[in-house]
């Protein structure tokens, strides 16, 4: 079934002139940080680009998402885990306990966490990867030259603000959609 989606995806990005860069990590765990996210059709282009690069990839989405009965089925279905953002639940912790507790895993996430233009970052992804100890990949998507790009690893020093600049400079270069609500 992977192979099928894959090449279904494969001719869609053909079909509307979309391409792939880069190579999926040799890595057993790690946090992929996907943006700009400025559109729903991120969504649609993120899945594709897993598929196509066969990224087993989880990743978390607001808890309503997955209180309809459909679309909460085809969300657990491509790996989604609904999330409730509030004080009182640890994401981080849970999250990072997932990573702890398969020797294979890997979570995707939009630092802005909403489409919706955000100068500062969540930094939940960030403490997830200092945390389970595992790398964070970059994956651009570029919707001027309509291109997913993946990353070579980053290694969280620990030191969060060089860090979260060093990631925010490589998505400066990345038109989103929508870029006037890009990363700044």
């Amino acid at each position: 079934m992977t192979r099928f989606w894959k090449s279904f995806f494969l001719f869609g990005f053909w079909l509307f002139g979309w391409k792939v860069k880069g190579e999926k990590p040799k890595l057993k765990k790690y946090v992929i940080i996907v943006a700009p996210h400025t559109s729903n059709w991120d969504f649609i282009v993120g899945l594709a680009a897993k598929h196509i690069f066969e990224l087993d990839a989880h990743f978390l989405g607001k808890d309503s998402l997955f209180k309809l009965p459909l679309l909460g089925w085809f969300m657990r279905g491509i790996n989604g885990h609904p999330v409730i953002r509030d004080s009182h639940h640890n994401v981080v912790d849970q999250v990072a306990e997932m990573f702890e507790s398969n020797d294979r895993f890997v979570m995707a996430l939009a630092p802005e966490g909403t489409r919706s233009f955000r100068p500062e970052w969540r930094t939940g992804f960030y403490h997830i990867a200092v945390k389970a100890s595992v790398p964070i990949v970059m994956v651009g998507l570029d919707f001027a030259k309509k291109c997913v790009e993946l990353r070579e690893p980053f290694y969280p020093t620990g030191n969060i603000v060089p860090d979260i600049e060093a990631m925010k400079s490589y998505y400066r270069t990345i038109p989103g959609k929508y870029p006037e609500k890009g990363v700044v």
